[in-house]
C-alpha cells in the first residue's frame, strides 16, 4: 500500500499569513523551494485494491483532495479536534453524493464527543440534507475497508491525540502527529512499522509538539524502516533539513507519495 501526504505544515501553514508585503511570512524557509509551501497536515492511505482512508479533514481539505486527484474515500479518521485537523470536514459533503449511505468515520471517544458537539449536522443531517458521516468510536474497531487498524492515545501538551497504525497487503503505515512525549503505548503500536509519519514541528523542544530529536528517537526506539517528517513550521527549510537528517528519514512535503 501507499500513503499520500496531503498536507505537511503546522496549524498556520507555510508561509504564514502576513509578511512585510502581505505575501506571506516564510521564516527560514526558501520561498523559491516549492516543497516549503505547506498546507495543514493530513494524509491518505491507499491499498493495492484502491481503497482509501483519509486521516484528518484539515482546513485545506478541498484543495488537497483536488491537488492529489482523490475522487472518493472509504472512511475517515481523526487524530483530535483541533481546528487544523478537522475544520475542513464539510469538504467531504460532495463525497457523500452517490453513496448508498454516509461515509464511515472514526475517532477516540472524546474526539467523537467534541466533533458531534461542533458539527452536529454532519453526523445527523439537517433540514432535509442527509447525514454525511456515520461517526463511531475506535473501541471495537479492528478492520475498515480491508485495512487492519490499531490506535493509541498520545500526550499533546495538556490534551491528547490519537496515533494510528494501518496494515494491508502485508505492509504497515503509521501516523503520529501532534504528540509531545513518547509513551510505552506508542512504542508498542509503532514497533517495526514500514513507514512512520511523525510530528516534527521544529528543532527546539516545544510544549505540545515533537521536535526533530524526539521524532528520530521515536523511530529508533520502534525500529521503523522509514521515518517521514511532517507538521513542519516556518523554521524548517526543506533543503536544509534534508542535509541534516539520517538516511532513513524523509522530509515530508505536500504531495509526497510513498509505497510501503
Amino acid at each position: 500500500m501507499k500513503f499520500i501526504m496531503l498536507g505537511s505544515g503546522t496549524s498556520t501553514g507555510v508561509p504564514r499569513v502576513g509578511g512585510p508585503d502581505g505575501t506571506g511570512d516564510w521564516g527560514d524557509c526558501d520561498p523559491n523551494e516549492p516543497r516549503n509551501r505547506r498546507t495543514r497536515v493530513s494524509i491518505l492511505v491507499e491499498s493495492n485494491a484502491g481503497k482509501r482512508l483519509l486521516i484528518d479533514t484539515s482546513s485545506d481539505c478541498r484543495a488537497q483532495l483536488l491537488a492529489n486527484k482523490i475522487p472518493s474515500i472509504d472512511a475517515v479518521f481523526w487524530t483530535h479536534d483541533h481546528a487544523d485537523h478537522c475544520h475542513g470536514i464539510d469538504d467531504l459533503r460532495v463525497m457523500r453524493y452517490g453513496r448508498g449511505g454516509p461515509i464511515p468515520g472514526y475517532a477516540s471517544t472524546e474526539t467523537v464527543r467534541r466533533l458531534r458537539q461542533r458539527f452536529g449536522y454532519v453526523f445527523a443531517g439537517q433540514d432535509g440534507y442527509p447525514t454525511i458521516i456515520s461517526l463511531d468510536t475506535l473501541e471495537r474497531l479492528r478492520i475498515v475497508a480491508g485495512f487492519g487498524v490499531e490506535a493509541c492515545q498520545m500526550e499533546h501538551g495538556p490534551g491528547e491525540t490519537t496515533g494510528y497504525r494501518f496494515e494491508c497487503d502485508g505492509k504497515s503505515i503509521a501516523y503520529a502527529t501532534d504528540f509531545s512525549a513518547i509513551s510505552d503505548d506508542m512504542v508498542d503500536l509503532y514497533d517495526g512499522v514500514d513507514i512512520l509519519v511523525s510530528d516534527c514541528l521544529r528543532r527546539d523542544p516545544h510544549p505540545t509538539h515533537a521536535h526533530l530529536a524526539m521524532a528520530i528517537e521515536l523511530a529508533e526506539r520502534c525500529g521503523v524502516k522509514r521515518l517521514v517528517l511532517s507538521h513542519l513550521d516556518k523554521s524548517m527549510d526543506y533543503q536544509t533539513l534534508v542535509s541534516e537528517v539520517p538516511d532513513f528519514v524523509t522530509v515530508g512535503y505536500d504531495g509526497l507519495e510513498m509505497q510501503a
